[in-house]
């Protein structure tokens, strides 16, 4: 079977502040146990992707900036009959966060949101008492690496709000008060394949910083979930990642709760250099699906 491991143009930003380049190390991992993959970045218009029977997401980190060249991406693989992993469904769903709207709704603990909709007159204020916050995160549906990402105080709002207003004429954004905790004690990934758990870690922001990403500050620590937070991060998967090669659970503990703050199903780093077995972790969830 000849797979496609689908890249993106630049391969050096988000690996700032890790050790090695992931992508390239993963991709010789596989090769070495003689599968027949090989890197595509998926806006190459070169490619022949009628030649590949399968395709691995592991890093389109760009897609947010293309995302209707993405969705049409999708569709041409679907028309050749290609089977992408994570599933081309699951993907589409996942990549725009009104999906926390049906994780709450199905029952699970989400960090509460609401949606500031395109074209909508924005009204900030009220969200404050809505969320009985002193602070708000305000930052696109769709969205990633912080971009566009704000953190607003009441006494910002009169500032920042013309600028998020124009910003709502082209896109939606999402609302949601500030989680202290993540100041305090960081924010957690705990990494699956196939459904089955693999590793964790915290992630925690610089100082006087609330954004986690090791690329904007942000450090990296090998830390072993507990039964409870694992069998908290299982109910989201099962859920919600049904035949996802990877999937990765975002979240905080919020008095003794393991509260979601995002499920990425598209293109998460997997931090697979902080566990000595994710490798053949992967692999393996990888042969079960093919």
């Amino acid at each position: 079977m000849k797979i496609a491991y689908i890249c993106y143009e630049v391969q050096e930003r988000y690996v700032v502040g890790t050790t090695g380049d992931e992508d390239t190390e993963l991709l010789q991992f596989l090769q070495g146990k003689g599968l027949d993959i090989h890197r595509e970045i998926w806006t190459d218009q070169t490619v022949n992707w009628q030649q590949y029977e399968l395709a691995i997401l592991k890093s389109p980190w760009d897609y947010i900036d293309k995302i209707d060249a993405f969705y049409s991406w999708l569709q041409v693989l679907e028309s050749y009959q290609i089977r992408l992993l994570n599933p081309a469904g699951i993907v589409k769903w996942n990549s725009d966060k009104h999906y926390l709207k049906d994780i709450a709704a199905a029952g699970l603990p989400v960090t509460p949101t609401a949606f500031l909709e395109r074209g909508t007159t924005v009204a900030l204020s009220p969200f404050f008492d809505q969320f009985n916050t002193n602070r708000l995160i305000v930052k696109p549906c769709v969205s990633g690496g912080s971009k566009n990402t704000f953190a607003i105080t009441r006494p910002q709002v009169a500032d920042l709000q013309p600028k998020i207003q124009t910003l709502v004429q082209t896109e939606s954004f999402l609302v949601q008060p500030f989680i202290p905790e993540i100041e305090t004690a960081g924010e957690w990934s705990l990494l699956f394949f196939n459904g089955k758990f693999s590793h964790s870690l915290l992630k925690k922001p610089k100082a006087g910083d609330f954004k986690v990403q090791h690329y904007l500050g942000g450090s990296i620590h090998p830390q072993e979930a507990t039964a409870q937070q694992i069998t908290s991060a299982v109910a989201f998967v099962t859920a919600f990642a049904k035949d996802c090669l990877y999937a990765r659970v975002d979240g905080v503990m919020v008095d003794g709760q393991f509260l979601l703050m995002e499920l990425e199903l598209i293109e998460p780093l997997l931090y697979l250099f902080t566990h000595p077995e994710s490798y053949q972790d992967y692999f393996e969830a990888l042969v079960s699906l093919m």
